[in-house]
């Protein structure tokens, strides 16, 4: 295999630059969502209600994920990876307080199970990985599940003046996850390819569309019996905390790993030019998310040659997690 060079730091950002400016219209009205979700997060009540998220303007604001706001520590959490099941399983979420984004390099955190409040499932630490830009992060630990119900999970969070309070909130766990799971075989979706529209604008609302990642259709790269990459993500309306560039990460590992995987980015919405017009209330969501199991708002799928689930992400995955993954998916 070709030596991988990753692309440097300032190629990374300059795409990241490219994908969140709109401009115009769409422009004031991407910024107004993204203030929308911000007020919506601050100002929580402390439920773990899932964020509906219906076709139109609210799909774009909401996101699909939990939130809680602990009365105790003043810390809020979103919860990035809401769709998880019994097994072992990549845990998401988001910190923040008064004065913003938590960004410390490790957190602490204790699972507990069902009817089990006292005495921790496991142990383990969560750690923190910075967007592009900075403008965001998450914090991210891998978890075991023995059984399905409201579970709960504690995260010490170490203050600015020597404290480490707790922060606890509940989560579902489920008998099986909605999306597909690690062994899988990959759903053979016939997403829409070049040859399909008039315009590459019609394929993603993002401002400088990668062609290559809209070359073949899902079931046709499935047919080619290769490893395979599908993206999920919507880079023209990147407007909640858990998502960001994935769009511009997939073209990233393509331009790397092309020779070896093939790589497909899905937009959230089937009309990005009437999206780009200004008008939210028109927005259609693809029906490969329903296909997928998909009730948030990005996904990255790692698929092996034989069509199978590799790797499942939920919400914004940085390169430092997917690299490694389609690595081993490669022999590398």
């Amino acid at each position: 295999m070709p030596d991988r060079a990753a692309p440097s730091p300032s190629d990374s950002i300059h795409r990241f630059a490219r994908a969140v400016r709109l401009g115009g219209t769409s422009g004031v009205i991407v910024l107004l969502a993204a203030l929308a979700v911000v007020w919506a997060t601050a100002c929580g009540d402390g439920s773990t209600a899932a964020v509906e998220t219906p076709t139109g303007a609210a799909s774009v604001l909401g996101g699909g994920y939990p939130q809680h706001r602990d009365a105790g520590t003043g810390i809020s959490v979103i919860l990035g990876t809401p769709d998880l099941a019994v097994g072992r399983h990549r845990v998401a979420f988001v910190l923040s307080d008064a004065e913003g984004l938590v960004r410390l390099p490790l957190v602490r955190v204790a699972s507990y199970a069902p009817g089990a409040a006292d005495t921790p499932a496991e142990s383990a630490t969560a750690r923190f990985y910075e967007f592009p830009l900075g403008v965001r992060g998450i914090f991210v630990a891998t978890l075991e599940f023995d059984r399905p119900g409201e579970w709960q999970l504690d995260v010490q969070v170490p203050r600015p003046d020597g404290t480490v309070p707790t922060l606890r909130f509940p989560f579902e766990v489920a008998e099986r996850t909605r999306a597909p799971a690690v062994g899988d075989p990959a759903p053979r979706s016939t997403s829409r390819t070049l040859d399909d529209v008039e315009s590459i604008e019609d394929l993603s609302t993002g401002v400088d569309p990668d062609p290559a990642v809209y070359a073949l259709s899902i079931d046709e790269a499935l047919d080619l019996g290769r490893p395979l990459v599908v993206v999920f993500a919507s880079p023209g309306f990147c407007t909640n905390a858990l998502c960001g560039p994935q769009a511009e990460m997939l073209t990233e590992l393509r331009e790397v790993y092309a020779g070896d995987a093939n790589f497909i980015h899905v937009d959230l919405f089937e009309n990005p030019q009437e999206l780009r017009a200004g008008d939210l209330d028109v927005a259609i969501r693809t029906p490969l998310l329903a296909e997928w199991g998909l009730a948030t708002d990005e996904w990255t799928f790692i698929v092996g040659a034989d069509g199978r689930i590799t790797h499942r992400f939920e919400a914004f995955t940085p390169r430092a997690e997917l690299e490694p993954a389609l690595r081993s998916v490669l022999g590398d």
